[in-house]
């Protein structure tokens, strides 16, 4: 993993933390639905509080190919242009 990759997962955990409000084990292997038991509503509420974190827009299709944290913080890397 790249340092920018490791940089942008650390700050996807910083806001996952902040909407989570309970401890949680977080890393790249970690699974947003499955292993943090979130619902739609609020997984989609995360994704904008990204999109406006990192100052882009991430596609509905991007949002369905990702399932773990380290997928994400990737998806997030290539639509800021740095993957």
């Amino acid at each position: 993993m790249t340092e920018t990759l490791q940089n942008t997962q650390a700050e996807i955990i910083e806001g996952l933390k902040e909407i989570l409000k309970r401890p949680a084990q977080l890393d790249a292997t970690t699974n947003i639905v499955r292993d943090l038991q979130l619902d739609s509503l609020v997984v989609m509420d995360f994704i904008m509080s990204l999109e406006d974190r990192f100052e882009i827009v991430i596609p509905l299709d991007r949002v369905a190919e990702v399932e773990t944290l380290g997928d994400l913080a990737r998806v997030v890397d290539q639509l800021r242009g740095r993957n």
